[in-house]
């Protein structure tokens, strides 16, 4: 299982040359106005909200302040008889009405933020969603389009919002920054510098600690994934028999275990530097404040400014200090928001449409006018000319130079040894994949000039890897025609057809019964029965004009495949058939022509009784076939 080995040493942030930082920060500051476009689809009536509210939160604490220095002076000047009591009530009352309207503003904020999050979260999981419809298989099978699918998700429902949040949090304490300098100036000209000055090492730590967490989370995809494999293999039903007969459990645990304590020996490390450059440089901070605190101690204590100014100056210094560090930790978390989002944007940017339809049509199409759809109701004929096709990053063909021609009704079989072709094979007639070479015809159309989706809609199938949904029974039926979901004599109908009516009845709420073990009140099914509904899911599409049998029989005995052999005879009736199986009487009484496929190439061609007369490799696996049943 060399699958669970570690990578190859990765290089430390630390060794990040100078123009790489540069390129990230290029590349993470692009992403702040994609990020403020997606804010304001999702609401922006609530970004205007948050805009205005972040507004007046940031000048409120300048008037809070400004109205203490002028408490401490009326009662000051009260205390001498200077002034009338009066007055300090009336400038308290002001504080408070102040302190009211900046509690209130922090709450509706607080509101905002809630409501704007949860708007925004699913806005960017709906549009990863959608940009998971437009992937082909060959993007689901790339384990680096799967990274950044993970990276995308995991991130989606915090960053973009924090990266937001982070640039109001600048906006509102620049703005209180300002007035609050405004006020320092009054007082002490050097105030401001050493504000910002003592604040500005902390900054740059953080930002480097932000980017050194984005680099070891993105390296982390990979393995990531592999300790979501390793809890799967512990946790699923369908692993739990061989887990347990082979005595796997401590082999995977111990996998688990020593990648956890990887990821948790890297997360401590990281923390610890920042607990460490937070004490330093908020003993720096520290230092500023009572350094410049003694300075204008002292000048109060010459009675060079008021105890007013003094109040007001250790409250505004402080609160300074405070906005500056806000300033520059929101830029710190917007560039980490920003790296973040990144993987969002380079996922949403992956290349799609290979599936769209070419315009014009090849010029592999006969010099005759083809039609440009084939007309529907009834099958067409599937050409298939020297059709060569290699997966991507493969160098070995899956299929080579295969020619074909199925007339319109006709009954293929697929034989073969596994990695013959077989599977392939039907994955570019599906569209799921391109020929390298070669073209696929249907009714004289290049599967790649037709509109993908009307392409399917004439295609029924059976898959041996068929999915269990965890729906109800109905659904798990219906599923097979989505604009028919909810028709129950419809699925009723296919459930009869396809053999798995006695099914259904045996459940408890019989078509209302939730399948599978992931939710409560599960029904869990034996295969047998899982495929059986899977059977009547193909005679939902009623439509469709060729009919996929990928090992339709695998999970049902002599018995129930007697049966199904009656059933698949009346679906595929009037219908084009491609049938893929291991069980040779399967395809001698399905096929009235079988293909023997090898090493991606077409080996033998002809109906059962000529392929036995042929005396080839057709006859050698049936006839060993069969031998194993007499034995």
């Amino acid at each position: 299982m060399t699958g669970f080995h570690s990578p190859l040493p990765r290089p430390t942030p630390t060794h990040a040359k100078l123009a790489d930082r540069v390129r990230e920060l290029r590349s993470a500051l692009l992403q702040v106005p994609a990020t403020f476009a997606l804010i304001w689809r999702a609401d922006h009536g609530g970004a205007i909200a948050l805009a205005v509210l972040t507004a007046l939160a940031a000048v409120l604490p300048a008037g809070i302040a400004w109205t203490g220095k002028l408490i401490v002076d009326a009662v000051v000047a009260a205390g001498k008889g200077q002034g009338a009591p009066g007055h300090v009530t009336e400038l308290v009352l002001l504080e408070l009405g102040l302190m009211a309207a900046s509690m209130t503003a922090a709450r509706l904020l607080g509101l905002q933020r809630e409501l704007l999050r949860a708007r925004l979260g699913n806005v960017v999981n709906e549009r990863i969603l959608e940009k998971a419809l437009e992937l082909e298989l060959r993007h689901f099978e790339d384990a680096d389009v799967y990274d950044k699918m993970q990276n995308a998700r995991r991130e989606a429902s915090a960053r973009p919002l924090s990266l937001v949040v982070q640039a109001f949090s600048i906006a509102q304490n620049a703005i209180t920054l300002g007035a609050l300098s405004a006020l320092l100036v009054r007082l002490s000209p050097w105030s401001v510098l050493v504000v910002v000055a003592s604040s500005v090492p902390a900054f740059l730590a953080e930002a480097r600690l932000a980017a050194a967490s984005f680099r070891l989370n993105s390296w982390r995809a990979p393995e990531g994934r592999r300790l979501n494999y390793l809890e799967w293999i512990l946790t699923r039903d369908s692993h739990v028999k061989e887990v347990k007969l082979f005595g796997l459990g401590p082999l995977v645990l111990g996998r688990y275990r020593t990648l956890f304590t990887k990821f948790y020996d890297e997360d401590r490390r990281l923390a610890v530097r920042r607990m460490a450059n937070g004490v330093l440089f908020g003993l720096v901070s520290l230092a500023a404040f009572y350094a410049m605190y003694a300075v204008v101690a002292s000048r109060a204590a010459r009675t060079e400014i008021s105890l007013g100014d003094l109040t007001l100056y250790l409250a505004v210094f402080r609160q300074g200090q405070a906005a500056v560090q806000a300033i520059l930790t929101a830029m710190g978390g917007m560039y980490e928001d920003a790296l973040y989002m990144t993987n969002l944007f380079a996922y949403l940017a992956i290349p799609t449409g290979g599936e769209r339809a070419r315009q014009p049509p090849p010029s592999i199409v006969p010099p005759s006018v083809p039609p440009s759809v084939p007309p529907r109701g009834r099958p067409s004929r599937i050409e298939l000319r020297n059709v060569s096709f290699r997966y991507p990053s493969r160098e070995g063909w899956a299929l080579r130079e295969v020619s074909l021609v199925l007339e319109p009704g006709e009954k293929l079989g697929l034989v073969g040894e596994n990695g013959a072709g077989k599977s392939t094979l039907v994955k570019l007639l599906l569209r799921l994949y391109d020929p390298t070479e070669g073209a696929i015809l249907y009714g004289g159309v290049d599967l790649r000039d037709m509109d993908v989706a009307d392409m399917r809609t004439r295609i029924g199938a059976v898959f041996q890897d068929f999915v269990r949904y965890q729906f109800t029974a109905a659904e798990n039926i219906g599923l097979g025609s989505p604009d028919h979901v909810d028709d129950r004599p419809r699925i009723e109908e296919a459930a009869r057809r396809g053999g798995a009516a006695a099914v259904v009845e045996t459940l408890p709420q019989r078509y209302d019964t939730v399948l599978g073990g992931w939710f409560e009140a599960g029904q869990e099914l034996s295969a047998g029965q899982w495929q059986k509904l899977a059977v009547a899911r193909a005679f939902m599409r009623e439509g469709a004009e060729v009919l996929v049998l990928d090992e339709p029989t695998a999970a049902i005995d002599a018995e129930g495949e007697h049966e199904l052999f009656e059933r698949f005879r009346a679906l595929a009736a009037d219908r084009t058939a491609i049938v893929i199986s291991h069980r040779f009487s399967t395809i001698r009484t399905m096929a009235d022509r079988i293909v023997v496929l090898k090493g991606g190439r077409v080996e033998e061609l002809g109906s059962h009784r000529a392929l036995l007369e042929k005396n080839g490799r057709y006859a050698h696996l049936f006839r060993m076939q069969a031998q194993g049943y007499l034995d």
